[in-house]
Order: structure tokens, then sequence, then C-alpha cells
């Protein structure tokens, strides 16, 4: 399984701007940026040692396809995404888990959405009855659709520090209520028709995480980064679905359980075993292709 892992890349002649959990980000102009999706994967806020055999591909098509859904549906809406063709000279290899994209300033948040009580929220709810410092129900149980799907942002922490979740307020603060409230409007439409489509095909978004960048000339929201792929959202399996208890799932939960139940999370130098990468590789393939219909190759 470690053959064909992508952990780490360099383009001769190109600049990198930035380096995240799993992208690599190079200047191709100054109006345009390449977006590579490595294999590498993090947990807890912290990058395994080892990676994930396509995932890098695997998250860029599986954006690529909910960009190109997304702008059917929701054709006013702005996003990053210019081409997934790379020029000539740029390292063709490269293609599959490549993105050229706009160059926009960024909306220091994570738009979360949450349309069923699990994670964090669930743990704060369990404490306070809140989630994000909102009240919510009495009653609810673990794992529960929420009557509404609910906008829950938290911070856009640097690399190597934690987000931390925050109420809509504090939000508001940091970005102004024009710019919040426009995010919030935009991240829930985004996530109701993806909710609907992949229920449609057998997978349940719990919650996912929409990141945005802002163009000030129109005053309007940018959608960047990847989008409802296994990194950045819970997809649960319709058919096993069962309130009450944590969920099966095609993310990062498979790793995130291991983590926890070995001691590790959270701990730096972490090599995962064989079988969490080839159950995790696995997850994210099946994600792909029950959402697509197209089979992974």
């Amino acid at each position: 399984m470690a053959d064909n892992v992508v952990t780490k890349i360099e383009i001769p002649g190109l600049k990198k701007v930035a380096s995240g959990k799993v992208r690599e980000i190079f200047e191709v102009d100054e109006k345009t940026l390449l977006f590579v999706a490595t294999d590498r994967i993090s947990a807890y806020d912290v990058v395994l040692e080892n990676g994930i055999p396509s995932k890098g591909a695997i998250l860029t098509q599986l954006s690529t396809f909910w960009f190109t859904l997304i702008a059917r549906h929701l054709p006013t809406l702005q996003t990053h995404l210019l081409s997934t063709t790379l020029p000539s000279h740029l390292p063709q290899d490269l293609t599959p888990r490549s993105m050229l994209v706009r160059r926009t300033s960024v909306i220091p948040l994570e738009s979360i959405v949450r349309g069923y009580i699990t994670g964090s929220a669930w743990a704060e709810y369990k404490k306070h009855g809140t989630v994000h410092g909102m009240p919510m129900p009495e009653g609810l149980k673990e794992s529960e659709r929420l009557e509404k799907p609910i906008w829950t942002p938290s911070t856009k922490a640097e690399q190597g520090e934690h987000d931390e979740n925050i109420s809509r307020a504090r939000a508001v603060e940091l970005v102004g209520e024009p710019v919040a409230a426009k995010v919030e409007e935009v991240s829930l439409k985004i996530y109701e028709l993806a909710r609907d489509y992949a229920s449609a095909h057998g997978i349940i978004i719990a919650d996912t995480k929409f990141e945005f960048g802002w163009d000030a000339a129109k005053e309007e929201v940018v959608l960047i980064d990847e989008v409802l792929t296994p990194d950045s959202s819970r997809f649960w399996p319709k058919d096993k679905y069962e309130v009450g208890k944590g969920q099966s799932s095609y993310d990062k939960q498979y790793l995130r359980d291991w983590l926890t139940s070995s001691g590790l999370k959270g701990k730096e130098g972490v090599k995962m075993p064989e079988e969490v990468v080839r159950e995790t590789a696995g997850k994210y393939r099946e994600a792909y292709e029950m959402l697509t219909g197209e089979k992974w190759v």
C-alpha cells in the first residue's frame, strides 16, 4: 500500500507560496495559483508520518465533481476553480491531484454546517446544552438529525495551531456582519444541496466545512479550497444510520478512533499501521464511488 504515496511535492520553476496539512500551493502568476493535493492525512490537527495511497487525487476529483454540481444548481455562486487541466510546461503526472484556481483574499473563518449532532458539537451539548454557545433543544440524542442545519463557524488556525469553535457573534466580530451573513447563507445553501444529493446516493452528510474568499469588487463570497470531501466532512452510510450512538463513516473517523484507542490522539510523529492505511484508503474510495457513480481506478 505504500507504493505511489505522494507526501512531498516540489515543482521546479514555480514558487511555493503555502504548504498546508494536505495541499501544496504554488504561484502560477499574480492572478492564478496551483493547488496540489498530497496523500498526507491529518487528524486532530496533526499530520501523520505516512500517507494514504491516491488520497490527494480522490480529494481533488471529488472536489471537482462537487464544484461542477454546485455551479449547475447555484449558478450565481462564485468559486475559485479555473481548470483541472495543467499547462504543458507543468508536470502532467500531477494532473489528477491538481486544480488551477484564481487567487483571492481568504476570509479567516472555517465555515462549518451541521445537519446532525455529533463530534465536538455532541460533546459540548452533553455538557452545556449548547453548540458553539448556541442554546439547543432539550433531549437531543447522539447523531440525531437537527430540525434545521445550523451554521457553526470556527477560527481558521495557522499551521500547527488548533481551530477554535466560536459563536456567530464572535464570527461577526472577526469579519463583520455583512461578510458573516453571506458566508452563513451560502454555506447553508451548499450544504442543503449536497445533503439531498448525497442522501439519494446512500450517504448522509452529517456536517461539513467550507472555506471562502472575498471578491471585494463584487462584494461577494468565493467558494475556495476543497469542498465536501472525506477530509472536510462526516459521511455516514445511510443504510446503517441509527440515532443514539456514534456512526460508522466513510471519512477519517476510523483513523481518529484508532488514534484515540491507542492513546495517540494529538501526538506528533505517529505512523499508521498498514491496516489503518488500508481501511482509510478503502473508505475514501468508497465515498468517491458512491457519490460520483464512477469506479475509482
